[in-house]
């Protein structure tokens, strides 16, 4: 069986592209399965940028095809924020819960119109010897005032999808693998799989 490896030390992540490969004859491994502990820093001012750097110096590392993600929160009221940083808003360790307060803090007074946003993922697929193939996905809404709903991780709780009626942690893993950001960048991916392998 062929080897694919998703660049993740998520479980759940690594479940959603079982889906894809396995049927294909691929055996879906992610870092919680290799030896050596290979951290890549995401030095890229977009989230093609920091995908595609992750996807290949993983891949040329380990001599194999690589597949690395990198997604965030773009809220336009704040110009963009917290993008790239959106794993580490509010300090250097990665915490949820504190970036969400930032989050929310900093548009304390702005109305609800105007807390639009959107996710966004960019997913890039690194095979030996080829070039790198970027796919992306995005999934507009609004941040709300309190978080709401105890599904998901990240940013979801304040994160309100109007065609839903819900916020992304009010939705069941089901609903939210139907229009997740994530979601999208695979379906890209899933319909081009049989080209690329």
């Amino acid at each position: 069986m062929k080897t694919i490896l998703i660049a993740t030390k998520n479980k759940g992540k690594a479940k959603e592209f079982e889906a894809l490969f396995y049927p294909k004859g691929y055996k879906v491994l992610t870092l919680l399965d290799m030896d050596e502990n290979l951290d890549v820093e995401e030095t890229g001012e977009t989230f093609e940028e920091n995908a595609k750097l992750k996807a290949e110096t993983i891949s040329s590392h380990f001599h194999l095809p690589v597949l690395a993600d990198d997604s965030g929160l773009i809220v336009d009221a704040l110009e963009g924020r917290p993008g790239v940083y959106s794993a580490r808003y509010a300090g250097q360790e990665k915490n949820d819960e504190a970036n969400m307060q930032k989050v929310l803090a900093e548009l304390k007074n702005v109305p609800d119109h105007k807390r639009t946003a959107r996710f966004y993922c960019a997913l890039a697929f690194a095979i030996p010897g080829e070039e790198t193939r970027l796919y992306k996905g995005t999934i507009e809404g609004r941040i709300t005032k309190e978080p709401k709903g105890s599904n998901g991780f990240g940013y979801d709780p304040i994160f309100y999808v109007p065609s839903k009626e819900k916020t992304m942690a009010e939705l069941s893993a089901d609903e939210k693998n139907e229009i997740s950001h994530r979601a999208q960048a695979i379906r890209y991916l899933a319909s081009d799989i049989n080209k690329i392998l």
